[in-house]
């Protein structure tokens, strides 16, 4: 696992020559929605997503590849990598350092191995299930105390909206617009709750290794751990989860 973690490190690198150079360049979007809705989607997506899986096929043949831009590979063994090459395209044309490249590795279908490369901030973080990471949360207990993020407060649906509400009132901070970045603050500790819907599997699978090895937690809505709806729950602790869980139910 330390080799594959190693390698994930040099898809990072990889992912970064790609991105960096065509930040805050005036780079062109196109809307992957067609008039439906926005979801911008640029040259730097689409070609680091190109140089790490151009990296699994010529070391890990084997290895399945799903990410966000290009159609899946299936796996010919236990392992899958999820890539998503620019997470918060959104914040990638306006110009913002928060966006990220997400890189998992999947054994048997749970993520193992997590990586979040906040590239523009010249920062990353990586957790490998199996051995402890340096980067520890703050072991936030209460929400009274608590510094809550959501990406985006309009994100959620009508329905779903009075439960944030309730926890962005409990929470003593709330901060927006940090995309997966918030995860990793939680795992550094900087933040203590993220609450979030609509996420895909690239979206949320590096997340689930850093935030846990970090002595996080992460699930869903409703106190478990299906994330196939795509709404998530990463706190400091077990407790502050399950205090945020009692208030978005209601």
């Amino acid at each position: 696992m330390a080799d594959l973690l190693a390698f994930a490190h040099r898809l990072a690198d990889a992912a970064r020559a790609e991105t960096l150079p065509r930040f805050r360049t005036g780079i062109a979007a196109d809307n992957k929605l067609e008039g439906r809705g926005f979801d911008p989607v640029t040259d730097a997506d689409r070609e680091a997503e190109r140089v790490m899986r151009a990296l699994i096929e010529a070391e890990h043949p084997d290895h399945g590849i799903a990410g966000e831009e290009f159609p899946e590979r299936p796996a010919q063994g236990p392992h899958c990598w999820s890539l998503d090459p620019v997470d918060g395209t959104r914040a990638f044309i306006c110009g913002l350092p928060s966006w990220t490249t997400l890189i998992a590795l999947l054994e048997d279908g749970e993520p193992v191995i997590g990586v979040i490369d906040a590239a523009a901030m010249g920062e990353r973080y990586a957790a490998d299930l199996a051995v402890a990471t340096a980067a520890t949360t703050s072991g936030c207990t209460s929400l009274v105390t608590a510094r809550f993020s959501t990406t985006d407060p309009f994100i959620f649906s009508p329905e779903e909206q009075p439960g944030v509400e309730r926890v962005r009132r409990a929470a003593m901070a709330a901060r927006f617009g940090l995309d997966a970045y918030g995860y990793a603050m939680i795992a550094a500790g900087h933040l203590d709750l993220v609450i979030e819907s609509g996420l895909k599997p690239h979206d949320y699978n590096a997340l689930i290794p850093l935030v846990r090895a970090a002595g996080g937690w992460i699930g869903d809505w409703e106190g478990g751990e299906d994330f196939g709806h795509g709404r998530v729950v990463a706190a400091a602790t077990r407790a502050l989860y399950d205090e945020a869980v009692l208030l978005l139910s209601g």
